[in-house]
């Protein structure tokens, strides 16, 4: 299981109840959305490292 780093976020309350609504929309927990969405966001910068395939 992959150890994830956890640290604390200071957010908008306005972004947040729009974030928390689409987390609820999608069936996740605000954390594991916001992780989804910075995820995707890498991704399509292409920052994201490639996964090796195995």
């Amino acid at each position: 299981m992959t150890k994830k780093k956890s640290f604390p976020l200071r957010i908008d309350p306005e972004l947040y109840e729009v974030l928390q609504k689409w987390a609820a929309d999608d069936f996740r927990s605000i954390n594991s959305h916001i992780e989804y969405l910075l995820r995707e966001s890498a991704k399509k910068a292409k920052r994201f490292p490639k996964q090796k395939e195995e």
